[in-house]
């Protein structure tokens, strides 16, 4: 059976080498943010997708409550039965939401998956508020704020490009309602131990919250029966020689304008620093927001910010393995009709020689770029969920 070692969390991690952008960014879930900070973070954020293809957002008004209430209700729908669960499957033939059990996606052939996950791209969709109530009415909440904080983060990045301020708020203008492949997802890992004796399947486990400290009224989960989560927490095994078959989220770029990730603990998250080729752990920031650049904005801004390679793996010889992880993701896309033209954007440099050595690149690409043209965001995220869901 695996050894517990000491917690590990921060060494060797990009943010203990103070290589990860991290940005105050203050104004809350406000859906008015003061001019001055909107130009602040339009300056930090340019500086960092540009250069690095994430940042940490800190100071961004989205309490620990909760997400711990979040993380808790997704535990208790993981515990539900299966015949319960498969009512809310997600079915590829009626959109991308629902729920998506563990290897039920792929990003990395040859690899088994082990997560659970349940999409929301409606705040109307068919949600678990009859096995679990009040659940829709907490993550819709919880999921306006991820929407508010995205419009004043699309504000920054148009003022950082020199575009108009709503350029991109008027191309994502139906986020969570329609036409648009927004999607709220909610994620679970299991813990794992590995043995050599046994092989069971991944679709058990709960655990605690290691850095969650915030105390709150456990009423508000309505009718759950909240267990004591040290006493109740479940291990999925794993045979020692087979580890390597196995991951918990496959390498890939996100497919939309970007992503904004939350977690309760360090689980494994790795990431490939542009022009690099080396995978390096990010480390863990309690409460912050993950935000890192997807395949459209990267289209978008004709290669100036680089959709971020990321991957979640099996930690090894750390106390993170036998902990859960848990996470909320927040993927941007545009409204579905919406071309992807790709901008002329300046580089760093205004220099008239590096803009003219970036024109040329421009050209050298121009029979590749038309050969993979994308038409509308639409088209291009169910190309990407046609080989997601391949299997």
């Amino acid at each position: 059976m695996l050894k517990t070692a000491a917690p590990d969390n921060n060494k060797d991690t990009l943010l203990e080498k103070s290589m990860i952008p991290i940005i105050d960014v203050s104004f809350g879930t406000e859906e008015i943010p003061q001019k001055s900070v909107v130009n602040r973070i339009a300056t930090q954020i340019t500086k960092a997708f540009r250069e690095k293809g994430m940042a940490l957002l800190v100071n961004h008004g989205i309490t620990e409550e909760k997400l711990k209430i979040a993380y808790n209700y997704f535990d208790e729908f993981c515990k539900l039965p299966e015949d319960t669960k498969n009512i809310y499957l997600r079915k590829s033939e009626t959109g991308n939401g629902g729920y998506v059990k563990p290897n039920q996606e792929s990003f990395e052939k040859g690899k088994k998956e082990i997560r659970h996950a349940f999409n929301i791209c409606t705040l109307d969709a068919k949600l678990p508020d009859d096995p679990l109530p009040g659940f829709k009415k907490h993550i819709s909440e919880l999921a306006k704020d991820f929407k508010n904080i995205t419009s004043l983060l699309l504000q920054a990045l148009a003022i950082g490009l020199e575009l108009p301020a709503n350029f991109f708020v008027e191309k994502h203008s139906h986020m969570l309602d329609c036409d648009n492949e927004t999607t709220f997802r909610l994620l679970y890992y299991p813990p794992l131990v590995i043995d050599d004796d046994k092989n069971e399947n991944f679709t058990k486990g709960s655990s605690t919250y290691c850095h969650q400290k915030t105390k709150f009224d456990e009423s508000k989960l309505g009718s759950l029966d909240m267990k004591d989560k040290e006493n109740d927490q479940e291990e999925t095994h794993i045979k020692k020689e087979e580890v390597q078959n196995f991951t918990r989220c496959g390498a890939h770029c996100d497919y939309g304008t970007f992503t904004l990730l939350i977690q309760d603990v360090e689980g494994g998250l790795e990431v490939k620093l542009p022009n690099s080729e080396k995978w390096q752990r990010v480390g863990h920031l309690g409460g912050a927001i993950f935000a890192n650049v997807g395949e459209l904005l990267s289209i978008w801004t004709n290669g100036a910010y680089p959709a971020l390679n990321h991957r979640v793996v099996i930690p090894e010889n750390s106390i993170a393995t036998t902990k859960g992880r848990h996470a909320i993701a927040y993927f941007v896309h545009p409204d579905n009709l919406t071309p992807i033209v790709p901008m002329d954007v300046s580089p760093p440099s205004s220099s008239q020689e590096a803009i003219n050595e970036k024109k040329e690149k421009t050209r050298k690409k121009s029979f590749k770029a038309a050969k993979m043209k994308i038409y509308n965001a639409y088209q291009h995220v169910q190309r990407r969920f046609k080989e997601t869901y391949a299997s």
